[in-house]
Order: structure tokens, then sequence, then C-alpha cells
């Protein structure tokens, strides 16, 4: 009998945490700061850059898991991302991979019998709150990244500033809505985020993407970039939908009329009012994926 724990301890820690030794330290990072970040003693650095700690060849081929690596090192090492951030990414990504992944399959290696069960096997709740909470803000986290490595995106900002949110699947509330506390300014030519995401923080994008929710998307995620022609005509060209709603008429009536008009619409724009700047709403299955479309536009 071997339990997943057993993969995760025996195979994906050790892997994991020489990956991620190895790049700090390509980033000129020492031994003792690198030991620190990590929580280990730098003896243990040392094995793990040296390669004296044996490493799961699956786990090294994983690309989800290089593209994890190369994220927390960056993070780590310019301090955009705390130790507790690196932690609650890593932690997300285990389960996923216990769901079906990579550690599933290595599970099923060790345990055969698992494979040929009857019944649907889960170690862990995938669905449980804190870890659907957990997914939410590490995926704002990620998309809140992809904005700041995207070159030109202050550009996008509207003078209201942007915001980039996500709900959680089920969510029908501000409160279910992660996103930036504040709103993303351009500061100098720099799209400046005044802090970590949060529940409960956005009013104005987290009540499109409700609403749009609610007239029957199925997205989770938006963020919301200026508007004129030129935006519009270039996510047309890249093959999302769009459709224009009337902001006079009321977020949740004016969302609701537009997608009834166009259903499956991942575009939702306005072109302004007395008071209101035209803005236009980028709607995807997640923050990250949003935050990616914005290179269609630059």
């Amino acid at each position: 009998m071997r339990f997943v724990e057993e993969i995760v301890v025996d195979d994906f820690l050790p892997t994991f945490r020489s990956m991620l030794a190895e790049a700090l330290r390509e980033r000129g990072l020492t031994q003792s700061e690198v030991a620190d970040l990590l929580g280990i003693s730098q003896s243990a650095v040392s094995k793990y850059v040296h390669g004296d700690v044996e490493r799961n060849a699956a786990l090294l081929d994983h690309r989800g898991l290089n593209e994890l690596v190369e994220r927390l090192a960056e993070g780590l090492a310019d301090g955009d991302t705390s130790p507790v951030q690196a932690l609650v990414e890593a932690e997300v990504f285990i389960r996923e991979l216990e769901q079906g992944g990579l550690l599933a399959t290595l599970h099923e290696e060790a345990v055969p019998e698992l494979a040929e069960h009857g019944s649907e096997f889960a170690v862990h709740d995938p669905d449980s709150k804190l870890r659907t909470a957990e997914r939410t803000l590490s995926s704002v986290r990620r998309g809140l990244q992809v904005l700041e490595n995207t070159s030109g995106f202050a550009t996008l900002i509207p003078a209201v500033g942007s915001n980039l949110a996500q709900v959680l699947p089920g969510g029908d509330s501000v409160e279910d809505v992660a996103a930036v506390p504040g709103r993303i300014l351009d500061v100098k030519g720099r799209a400046t985020i005044p802090g970590d995401p949060e529940y409960g923080v956005s009013e104005h994008v987290a009540t499109v993407l409700l609403a749009a929710r609610a007239a029957g998307s199925d997205h989770l995620a938006a963020l919301n970039v200026r508007y004129d022609e030129d935006v519009v005509s270039a996510l047309e060209s890249a093959g999302h939908t769009t459709v224009e709603f009337d902001p006079e008429a009321g977020i949740e009536t004016a969302v609701a009329d537009a997608l009834a008009e166009v259903p499956d619409a991942d575009v939702l724009y306005q072109t302004g009012a007395m008071g209101v700047e035209p803005v236009v709403y980028l709607l995807g299955p997640d923050a990250v994926a949003v935050a990616e479309r914005t290179r269609e536009l630059l």
C-alpha cells in the first residue's frame, strides 16, 4: 500500500525543490538566500544544486512544472512573489496533478490496482471551497504577472484604471470575485498593481462579469481595457466575438440585452456616455487566458 502523499514526498518534492533551487541560483541568489526562501538548510540547497538528489525524469520533463518553476523563481528573485504565495501556487499545482495528472499516473504505476478500481478515485477533494478559492487567487496572480510582463500593456489601461477579476465557479456576488484592490494604473508608462488579489474588492469589473454570467455566459474572468475602434477591430480579427452594450441602461440590463443578441460574445464594449468613459471588457475562462489576450492588441 502506497499513498499519493508518499509520491509527493519521495518524487515530487525533491524534483521540484532541486529545479527551483537551480533556477534561483541561475538568477544570482546565494545558497543562503535560496535556503531562506525555500525554508530548507544550505546543505540541502547544495545537494539540490549539485545533483546529489535523485529526481523523477517524468516530472523533469513536465511542461507545466517547468513553467511553474520558472514563474516562481522569477517572482521570488524579484521580490514580486512571497514564499507564502509560492507555496500556495505549488500546493494548488500538486492537487491538480493528483486529480488525473502526472501524480495520479505515478500513483497508479506504484499501485496498479488503482487503475482498475471501479469507482471514482480521489485522494483530495478538488472541489472543496478552500482549494477552489486558492486556485482562483492563484489564477489572478498569474494573470497579473502576464500583464506586468506584457510590454505596452500600460497603453491599454483606461483613465479609470483596469482590473483583472475571476469569480469562483458558482459565485454570484462581488464577494465571490477575486481581483486587484483598487485599480491597475498607468504610472509613467508602466502598469502599476497596488496589491495582491483579494475577494470582494472589485465593484465595476466584478459587476460586469457577474452580469455576463447571469445572462448565460460561462466565462469566469474579465479584464477591462481602453476603448477605441482599432482595439475592437483587432479583437474581431483575432477571432473574438464582440457586442456593444448601452452603459446608460444599467450594467445588468445592458449586458443581458447584449448577450441575448450575441450569446457567444467574449468581448463586451460600450462607447461611452455622459460621465462614462468608453471601455472594452475581455471575457475568458480564467484570468491568465484573459491577460494573455492583451498581447493580441499590441
